[in-house]
């Protein structure tokens, strides 16, 4: 997916968020903001958005010298997932069809902000996130591929599943424990935003499910041009390849092989690109 005009004003919000977590006091965020704007003028819109905000977080790390400034919120989100584990496990062993509702419930982890809420408040957003879901799965077919990702499961040996955010992949777990298959669990490279690194992965136990590996990619979503050679040699061998959140789909929508994204639309850009609505749950096939 491309960059567009509407998504600079959201670089820039992301840059003041991620410079005040950093600690830079009023002087440094404005020198930061200054010379994200400079890199404004000269941005490509021919590269997905997740490319121009690594070379921000870049940017930001080389002025604060803060490497993860979403540490702690990832430590909190593990914490506040796990917690969840059993009452996750309850609703999958209670469904009448055990892989959708795992399906639902790893989407439902994609649209819940851990950092900002407590388990009580997640498990209602979760109950929400179900209901409204089932309500639309026959009308959604168009972005719910779930009969096309059956069949492709069926079919499958290996499964390459691209993690997202720290605290999300707890919600991976139930899904990746459901599909009875060999499977392959890629976190980033280095820290970036809140996305999952290999020490959430082991806090959340993706280790007893899965092989973990890094994609080697230090950017919010995965660019195949960053990633290390032994990622895209498992990108390329998996059957199955399942993308998780917004921004491994802004990444990995143009790319020719076959691959399953699961997100919730959470930008107005994307909701464009694959015409749907804000707010939307999807699990969609590539093209």
């Amino acid at each position: 997916m491309k960059t567009c005009l509407d998504c600079i004003p959201c670089f820039l919000r992301q840059t003041l968020d991620v410079a005040r977590r950093a600690n830079a006091g009023q002087a440094k965020q404005e020198e930061i903001l200054k010379e994200v704007n400079k890199m404004m003028a000269d941005i490509s819109l021919k590269v997905s958005p997740p490319e121009i905000t690594r070379s921000i977080y870049a940017l930001i790390r080389e002025k604060t010298g803060v490497i993860d400034p979403f540490k702690e919120v990832k430590e909190k989100s593990n914490q506040q997932a796990n917690n969840l584990y059993s009452i996750l496990k309850k609703k999958v062993e209670d469904s009448n069809d055990k892989l959708l509702t795992s399906i639902e419930l790893a989407i439902a982890g994609n649209a819940i902000d851990y950092g900002l809420k407590d388990s009580l408040e997640i498990n209602k957003e979760i109950e929400k996130i179900l209901n409204y879901h089932s309500c639309l799965f026959n009308d959604y077919k168009t972005i719910f591929n779930y009969l096309e990702f059956k069949e492709a499961l069926s079919k499958a040996k290996t499964i390459l599943y691209i993690a997202d955010n720290a605290g999300e992949i707890l919600f991976d777990k139930i899904l990746i424990e459901e599909l009875n298959k060999e499977v392959i669990f890629a976190v980033k490279g280095k820290p970036i935003i809140n996305d999952a690194l290999m020490e959430d992965a082991y806090a959340c136990g993706l280790d007893k499910c899965s092989q973990l590996v890094s994609s080697g990619c230090d950017a919010p979503g995965t660019i195949l041009k960053f990633c290390s050679k032994e990622f895209l040699a498992i990108y390329q061998d998996a059957d199955l390849v399942v993308s998780k959140g917004q921004g491994n789909f802004e990444t990995l929508s143009e790319d020719s092989r076959s691959i399953f994204f699961l997100f919730k639309v959470k930008c107005p850009v994307v909701a464009k690109d694959i015409k749907c609505k804000m707010g939307d749950l999807v699990l969609k096939k590539s093209s």
